[in-house]
């Protein structure tokens, strides 16, 4: 395993814990995401596993239905994933990304490992559930996002920063710089 491998895999274990531990009540409850609720973000998260698996020629494959099983269908859409990460074949093959060519691995530790952590908290917030982002995380998701430059700001990407307090804490700021508010 890679490291890029160890952190999807950790990372979506986290996402999947999240998503055991929601209330049947709160799924259609808003999200931070403008126009999403709790649910919206599972099958967010869960489809956007299916187009970087197709970027390289692959699918995700048949899924339960993220409504009846978000669980279900998150498990089987993050196994693909992280089965093409341990194969290192499957890792490095290339395509042409946002940013020029990139792999598979690349793509995945660059942007899917961001979007667990992020959308790790936006339904963490919908549903009720610890908001708290881990140190190494907010760190590197912080470092991340500041590369992604112009791009970050895209249409369906990331709002537009919001302000905070100079005395927030390094996960408020990363939040605030994402456009949600903690």
């Amino acid at each position: 395993m890679t490291e890029i491998s160890e952190r999807y895999g950790r990372l979506a274990d986290a996402f999947a814990a999240k998503i055991a531990l929601v209330p049947e009540a709160r799924w259609s409850d808003p999200s931070p995401c403008a126009g999403w609720t709790a649910l919206d973000v599972v099958k967010h998260v869960i489809s956007t596993q299916g187009m970087f698996v197709g970027f390289v020629g692959r699918e995700i494959g048949d899924l339960p239905d993220p409504v009846d099983d978000p669980l279900a269908a998150w498990n089987v859409a993050r196994s693909v994933v992280q089965r093409d990460l341990e194969d290192p074949v499957q890792a490095n093959a290339e395509f042409e990304g946002f940013a020029g060519k990139t792999t598979f691995e690349a793509a995945v530790g660059r942007f899917l490992c961001m979007d667990l952590v992020v959308h790790g908290w936006d339904l963490a917030r919908a549903a009720g559930l610890d908001e708290d982002l881990d140190p190494e995380d907010i760190a590197r998701v912080s470092e991340q996002a500041a590369a992604f430059g112009d791009m970050l700001r895209s249409p369906q990407a990331f709002g537009p920063e919001v302000v905070v307090s100079a005395d927030a804490d390094e996960q408020a700021r990363l939040l605030a710089f994402l456009g949600r508010r903690s």
